[in-house]
């Protein structure tokens, strides 16, 4: 099979313009799916930093707790929930000398009737929302 390449692709008249890849959008995603069928994903990313197309890695949930880079910024902090504790990542913004709050994660229902009462439920309305299953 001939190895289609960027620049051949770029060159070729119906890919040459974002018009023209609109036009021919399916063909051209073939293509693309055609070079990529079966490359790890290090390939992939190796072939597009080569040929210096833009790209950014999809990393699955393991990768990302796993990631090296956050670890090394000191990312994550330990919370409670109603299953036990778990890692979780800090805010993405950094405020100079502030600590994120990281309270524990709610469990289901475990402010219900503050954030209702709060709204002007009485508890009596509370109560019968909960008995008909709304709550």
């Amino acid at each position: 099979m001939v190895r289609t390449t960027p620049a051949t692709l770029a060159r070729d008249p119906r890919f040459s313009s974002n018009s023209a890849r609109v036009a021919h959008r399916e063909e051209l995603t073939r293509i693309i799916e055609d070079a990529f069928a079966g490359l790890s994903t290090d390939a992939a990313v190796r072939l597009l930093d080569e040929a210096g197309i833009a790209n950014g890695r999809l990393n699955a949930i393991q990768e990302v707790v796993q990631h090296p880079q956050l670890a090394a910024r000191q990312r994550w902090r330990e919370i409670g929930t109603s299953a036990g504790r778990i890692a979780a990542s800090l805010p993405p913004a950094n405020l100079e000398g502030i600590e994120p709050a990281m309270g524990e994660v709610p469990s289901l229902g475990q402010h219900t009737d503050a954030v209702l009462h709060s709204l002007g439920y009485t508890p009596a309305r509370i109560e019968a929302l909960r008995a008909c299953g709304a709550i």
